[in-house]
């Protein structure tokens, strides 16, 4: 008997031995907020990756990012929790950018082709992915059909005779005009007395919205995606379809946004207003889903300004305000707007230079982004704290998997780019450390999804809580409420009083720190170490 009973307790002991170790590794209890159910909707408030094709991955070895290389990653994108991709341009052109398109139906043949397109589609969608691409819409390439025989009609046009869009339809998709107006965004026709415009230079000539033919063109076009499988666009530089005229700009985003939304319900569109708040809030009357929230954007936006400028217009409550009134601003257009967060993207030097390389607040940054409402948006490699500043080139440099250039996927960058030196480890070696700048973004992007209120809900700024180091909001969706607290204190441990009578019986759902330290919570009080942020319900 007493061997059998030696026998049991040996048994147990493994049992239970096993029961922690799994314990650990799951993350199970109370203590571990990490195991939490996440709870990811299927609608159009999501967590976005900003891809650069072309530096990304490389599938076929002549170090040049394709679409096979996106649909290699698509578990390492889903592991760290996004549920949305945007691609940069993908169709052909004459620059390694591909902002200027001369065929709208096609695939950039270093990218791949169709059929690889429509492979990452579905790959995408096995994964609960929405993959939306980059439509440009105001300008074509110089080297576009449509712009090379309207400037060989122009061209061929005997002295004297007047040019007609029923000669030559494509006469009226271009801005073109006779004589010299004597601007620098006007650009002349061979040797003729014609010239065409082109806001941001002469490869790419603006299109012409008053052409009905046009517009149906582009309708074309959208059918063309939407049929295969595209979650929606991010629309490029809706300011300039007509320059300095916001409300026919925000005529044509109506025309766009009703045929999309006509032909796909839950298409997502995002728009790249660049401007101010007060401008780019106004571009939501026209019912696209989001604009770019640039306020808080960049090395002088909101989030920069919270982690490195000093004084009380910069401070933890400042961040707070800023949310409640860019909250307000774009609702007064429309009370179902979108907003869409982001840190930096393809035309801003990477954050890590803002920051001065300071790994900490490198980290603080994340949940600054990320934890607003709406869909927030990540520029590859931000998630390692990559480097890239300067010229264009420099700020799409090439992802950084691994510290070897010859290893598998790595590619070359843009072939003006000037040599970049990464100050933080690779992708390879930071997903293995657990205090790594991508597992505080890894666990940023888990907070978010498992709380639906974050990303979906109305904010409002906890105005009792004074302390300029910490802000502290609550967030309100579907008769839910949850708290979030921010200690933006690069030095001091803060306490916050979160007491059950004004707030109700709270519990912590989860937390970040940049060091590692807990964040706390007794009798109402909530103990949080610098640099932190915790959600409450």
């Amino acid at each position: 008997m007493k061997g059998r009973t030696n026998k049991f307790r040996k048994f147990f002991v493994l049992l239970l031995a096993a029961a922690v170790a799994v314990c650990s590794l799951t993350g199970c209890g109370k203590s571990d907020w990490r195991s939490r159910e996440v709870t990811v909707i299927d609608d159009n408030y999501r967590t976005w990756y900003e891809i650069f094709v072309y530096s990304f991955c490389d599938s076929d070895g002549d170090q040049v990012g394709d679409l096979q290389g996106v649909i290699s990653k698509l578990d390492y994108i889903a592991d760290m929790g996004f549920n949305g991709i945007w691609l940069m341009p993908i169709m052909p052109s004459p620059s390694y950018h591909k902002y200027d398109v001369k065929d709208y139906q096609e695939i950039e043949a270093e990218y791949g082709s169709m059929a690889d397109f429509e492979e990452l589609v579905a790959e995408c969608d096995k994964r609960g992915i929405k993959l939306i691409i980059d439509l440009v819409l105001n300008h074509t390439s110089s080297e576009h059909p449509w712009f090379v025989e309207a400037c060989s009609y122009l061209e061929s046009l005997e002295a004297g005779e007047e040019p007609s869009a029923e000669e030559c339809p494509y006469y009226e998709y271009y801005h073109f005009v006779k004589g010299n107006p004597g601007s620098n965004t006007w650009y002349q026709v061979g040797s003729t007395d014609y010239y065409y415009e082109g806001v941001f230079w002469s490869g790419m000539p603006d299109v012409n919205f008053e052409s009905q033919a046009l517009r149906k063109e582009f309708e074309g076009i959208v059918d063309f995606w939407l049929a295969k499988g595209v979650g929606g666009f991010r629309l490029d530089a809706v300011k300039e379809f007509y320059s300095g005229a916001a409300g026919k700009n925000v005529e044509v985003l109506t025309w766009l946004n009703d045929y999309v939304k006509a032909a796909a319900p839950d298409a997502y569109m995002v728009g790249e207003a660049w401007d101010g708040l007060g401008v780019y809030a106004q571009y939501y009357a026209s019912g696209i889903d989001s604009f770019f929230d640039f306020e808080f954007a960049g090395p002088t936006g909101v989030v920069t300004k919270t982690l490195t400028f000093s004084g009380e217009t910069n401070s933890a409550q400042a961040y707070a305000k800023a949310l409640t009134r860019v909250q307000k601003s774009i609702r007064e257009y429309r009370e179902d707007a979108i907003d869409a967060p982001f840190f930096v993207n393809h035309d801003m030097a990477r954050a890590a230079g803002y920051m001065q390389y300071d790994e900490r607040k490198v980290k603080m940054a994340a949940p600054l982004n990320i934890l607003m409402s709406g869909s927030a948006f990540v520029y590859y490699g931000e998630e390692i704290g990559m480097t890239g500043s300067g010229k264009d080139e420099n700020k799409r440099a090439p992802m950084y998997w691994s510290s070897d250039p010859q290893d598998k996927g790595m590619t070359r960058g843009p072939l003006d780019m000037e040599p970049q030196e990464n100050q933080f480890d690779c992708a390879q070696k930071q997903m293995k450390a657990k205090d790594s700048i991508y597992s505080f973004y890894k666990d940023t992007i888990l907070l978010r999804n498992q709380n639906p209120e974050i990303a979906r809900g109305t904010v409002a700024r906890l105005e009792e809580i004074t302390d300029q180091d910490i802000a502290a909001i609550s967030k309100t969706y579907d008769g839910k409420t949850i708290y979030l607290l921010y200690n933006i204190s690069e030095t001091e441990e803060k306490q916050v009083e979160m007491p059950a009578a004004t707030y109700g019986e709270l519990e912590i759902a989860g937390y970040l720190s940049v060091d590692g330290g807990k964040v706390t919570m007794k009798d109402g009080v909530v103990t949080l170490p610098s640099y932190s942020v915790v959600v409450l319900r």
